[in-house]
């Protein structure tokens, strides 16, 4: 017993005094990436409904609140982090642990910006805080065990989130061992993310995220003024590793501390898409620029699937062939195949409505196909592989086997790889002037500097500027 209580007591002793140039040099990597979903991600229609939402609940700006990512308005913390997780999932192109099959930048970077930027916190605290955040999601994840708790019909994202933002918040606002195990504690009773979403491509896997950091800031915030929650949150018999997993373990809560941190073994997703989609678009891209085909040469294509999201992008058959909405479409392992073959990519401007209705897009759906693979599963979590088998009209066949997507920590993103995808998002938000403007503030962080001086030059100088979504409503723009 007491897991719960050395947990905490691990966390508390992450410390920015410890951070190698590398760790300091991956969170501003990280950083960069999650801004630049959040900025165009609040473009999107699900963000122009949560932004709308706020604004009736928070009708007026208040000019002493936290940044919204897309919009000249201010919100309250809690409210901020949930407009902007929300945002920056909605594209699914956000960072991944492969381990912990979980989405940390998008629960845990809203959170601490949020906190970081009502207390006016330093950069090197902020940077404390991710690095913390990012070790307790995925501690939890792999606790959980990431198959086992889909089974249940969980999102990890959201359920570990919650507890993941409550501490990394907890750091930003100095909470004592006391205050941050009462934080834990009480997100524990917040945390949530169904996977029912899958049925009708609903939003709510975007809110999922969005609710996890709003949840850990609540949580963060509560524990700091008093209030209480169980001190065995994880471990206790109605805890969270009871309750939202058949097939958990403690063990993994508490081995190995202080030999690598989780966030550096992160990886930058490269299509605009679900993580267990990526090894296999990966694969069909290679095979097509390898011998250098185009999609009217193709009769057949299998791709092979990890057993732990054959659900999610596989089965039903009929219906991943037959996407109805963009949130269909990032968990269709059929679309992301079609988009592939015939675009040579699968990014944002693939996943779009009008690229579903294609003919040439529905025609390709049909020739794919999904296959579970024993040898996949192998290294299972830890590694996330993939195959394609691809077969031409006339009767050749080409086979591959990706071992990392692009993007996984053995296949990294170089710096100016990620910049390029920064700009290729927020191209339609920002000039150049300021998109560099904020690659250079970002990567020249240095640990004394305010964190608001990112988050000042993410807000639009002129108020009916592009930021669409945020500018829901022009009169109180």
């Amino acid at each position: 017993m007491h897991e719960s209580r050395q947990f905490i007591q691990k966390c508390m002793g992450i410390s920015l005094e410890n951070f190698t140039d590398d760790i300091i040099d991956k969170v501003k990597y990280f950083l960069l990436d999650f801004i630049g979903c959040a900025v165009r991600g609040a473009q999107t229609e699900s963000s122009f409904f949560t932004q709308q939402s706020i604004q009736k609940l928070q009708p007026n700006s208040n000019p002493r609140g936290t940044t919204i990512f897309g919009s000249s308005r201010r919100a309250d913390p809690t409210m901020a982090a949930l407009v902007n997780g929300t945002g920056a999932h909605s594209l699914e192109l956000d960072d991944v642990v492969n381990e912990a099959s979980l989405h940390p930048g998008v629960v845990i970077m809203p959170a601490v910006l949020a906190a970081g930027e009502f207390v006016h916190a330093s950069a090197g605290e902020a940077f404390e805080a991710i690095v913390t955040g990012y070790e307790v999601m995925t501690r939890l994840g792999i606790a959980l065990n990431p198959a086992a708790h889909y089974k249940r019909g969980f999102h990890p994202t959201g359920t570990c989130g919650a507890l993941g933002a409550a501490v990394a918040a907890g750091k930003i606002l100095k909470l004592n061992e006391d205050q941050l195990a009462n934080a834990l504690g009480i997100a524990g009773s917040q945390a949530a993310g169904s996977l029912e979403f899958l049925s009708d491509g609903a939003y709510t896997k975007r809110f999922h995220a969005g609710w996890a950091a709003h949840s850990g800031l609540i949580a963060a915030f509560m524990a700091k003024e008093g209030f209480t929650g169980p001190t065995t949150i994880l471990e206790g018999k109605h805890g969270f590793l009871h309750a939202y997993s058949l097939e958990s373990s403690l063990e993994p809560l508490l081995d190995s501390w202080g030999t690598s941190f989780a966030l550096m073994r992160t990886s930058i997703k490269a299509h605009a898409c679900c993580r267990y989609k990526q090894g296999p678009i990966d694969g069909i891209i290679k095979i097509m620029q390898d011998h250098h085909l185009q999609a009217e040469d193709v009769s057949a294509v299998t791709t092979g699937v990890l057993d732990a999201g054959y659900a999610l992008v596989a089965e039903p058959l009929e219906a991943k062939r037959d996407p109805q909405r963009v949130v269909d479409a990032q968990f269709s392992m059929p679309f992301g195949a079609a988009a592939a073959m015939h675009f040579g990519k699968a990014g944002l401007d693939q996943y779009a409505e009008e690229v579903i209705q294609m003919p040439v897009i529905q025609d390709l759906m049909k020739l794919v196909t999904s296959e579970k693979n024993p040898a996949l599963d192998k290294e299972f979590p830890k590694k996330w592989p993939a195959s394609v088998k691809l077969v031409t009209k006339k009767g050749e066949t080409y086979s591959t086997w990706i071992d990392y997507p692009k993007g996984d920590p053995e296949n990294p993103l170089t710096w100016s790889e990620l910049a390029e995808k920064f700009h290729d998002l927020t191209v339609p938000v920002y000039d150049l002037k300021t998109r560099t403007a904020i690659v250079d503030t970002v990567r020249s962080l240095n640990t004394n500097d305010a964190l608001d001086a990112v988050m000042n030059i993410l807000r639009p100088e002129d108020k009916t500027g592009v930021f669409k979504a945020g500018n829901a409503d022009p009169k109180d723009s």
